[in-house]
């Protein structure tokens, strides 16, 4: 993901040959500066591959808890709805006990 914008592999920097001028650098600093840069490159790389892995793995733990959310959810409402079906149906059955017990009333014990 990130390599493609990297200029340089630690490999590169490795191979690097620099022209000596009379008046140049010390090699010798400049080896050792190169591989304190070199360490540095390499542990980057490593941690941009295990942050990059980490993305992928929150990606698809949100990606499932989403679908979980939405299943449940959807249990929920399955589950309401069948509740109030089932509170509609008690009281059909107390009115329909209370229109009895009134034409009872009404229009007498005998029928």
């Amino acid at each position: 993901m990130y390599s493609d914008r990297l200029y340089l592999s630690p490999q590169e920097i490795l191979e690097k040959e620099f022209k000596i001028d009379a008046r140049g650098y010390r090699p010798q600093e400049v080896d050792k500066f190169l591989d304190m840069v070199i360490r540095d490159y390499t542990e980057y790389n490593n941690i941009i591959k295990k942050l990059e892995q980490d993305i992928k793995d929150l990606t698809d733990d949100n990606a499932k808890l989403k679908k979980e959310i939405r299943r449940l959810q959807e249990e929920v409402n399955t589950s309401a709805a069948t509740a109030a079906s089932a509170t509609r149906s008690s009281n059909n059955v107390d009115l329909l006990k209370r229109i009895s017990n009134l034409e009872k009333i009404v229009y007498g014990n005998n029928e």
